[in-house]
């Protein structure tokens, strides 16, 4: 990772976190530079970057000050994985399924009526794979993203394949508390509810695939509030 980069994750963190606050300026430039030993060039283009992610504004003679939290891009890759590494709660959990619940089937209904044979190919291979034995739950987890990755690019929609930020930071949310590969009889049922969305998709059934794509966000949503039962995490 570049200097730019660790510098960024870093003041980008620390503002979700609430260290810089909204309305406050951020600390003097030289300040910067002397705690991160980086230049001024670096520090001004990390200072671009997070004005492009609308963390914060630059104004003459007030400084760089950040923005209110209704301006943060929390579809952009970098602030998802800063937001998830920060830890997780329930009203976080919460929103990411509810915005999984209105893309993710959606991306099926539509892969369903696009879809290519080479797209029911890349499908199937990955099907087959997630269910294998022996996945630790990184594996899994990355062919579980690069499923669902698939499936919104078979749905022929940019717009809709660029939303896999979104879809992995989920993954790594839910991983973080439980994953399928924990329990075998629970590999199994999520291996075949994803086969379902595949079969749905090569028989062309908008609505089956949809309906198939839900149920397997609702596992996992199911299967993260009963591994928080067990633990006893507070809501």
């Amino acid at each position: 990772m570049s200097s730019h980069d660790q510098v960024a994750a870093i003041l980008g963190t620390e503002i979700l976190k609430g260290i810089h606050r909204p309305g406050a300026n951020m600390p003097p430039e030289p300040e910067l530079i002397q705690r991160f030993q980086v230049s001024r060039t670096v520090l001004r283009e990390v200072m671009k970057t997070l004005a492009a992610k609308g963390f914060v504004v630059s104004k003459t003679r007030i400084g760089t000050r950040v923005r209110d939290p209704v301006h943060w891009n929390f579809f952009d890759a970098d602030v998802l994985a800063w937001r998830v590494r920060i830890g997780l709660d329930d009203d976080f959990l919460q929103c990411l399924t509810e915005v999984r619940r209105a893309l993710e089937p959606a991306a099926a209904a539509l892969a369903a009526r696009r879809r290519t044979a080479a797209d029911i190919a890349k499908l199937r291979a990955l099907i087959s794979q997630m269910g294998r034995s022996g996945h630790s739950r990184q594996s899994f987890a990355e062919v579980d993203l690069d499923f669902h990755v698939g499936v919104g690019a078979a749905s022929g929609n940019p717009l809709i394949r660029s939303m896999a930020s979104v879809i992995e930071a989920a993954l790594v949310a839910s991983f973080a508390y439980s994953s399928p590969v924990d329990d075998a009889a629970d590999h199994e049922v999520t291996a075949n509810s994803h086969a379902a969305i595949v079969d749905a998709i090569e028989a062309r059934d908008p609505q089956a695939a949809a309906q198939a794509m839900l149920k397997v966000i609702d596992i996992g949503v199911r299967r993260i509030e009963s591994t928080r039962r067990k633990k006893g995490c507070k809501r």
